[in-house]
């Protein structure tokens, strides 16, 4: 449940940096905004690209729910 509300919280920090940017306006705090794990709310371990911390990506590849992601080993 707290992590429901760091992630909505969060949300409404970036609408609101995105908004301010698009008017031209300079963020008041733009550290503030930082990414969270779409699945999970952690901050930490954050991949871009995929929008999932590490162990929640690890999950879904280890799964094949990430198209193009395959495990590997030699």
């Amino acid at each position: 449940m707290a992590r429901l509300a760091l992630k909505v919280k969060q949300k409404r920090k970036l609408d609101n940096f995105l908004k301010e940017l698009s008017q031209g306006k300079k963020p008041t705090f733009p550290t503030k905004v930082y990414n969270r794990c779409k699945l999970c709310g952690r901050r930490g371990g954050y991949m871009r690209r995929f929008e999932l911390c590490r162990i929640c990506f690890r999950e879904k590849a280890l799964f094949g729910l990430i198209p193009g992601i395959r495990k590997s080993s030699w």
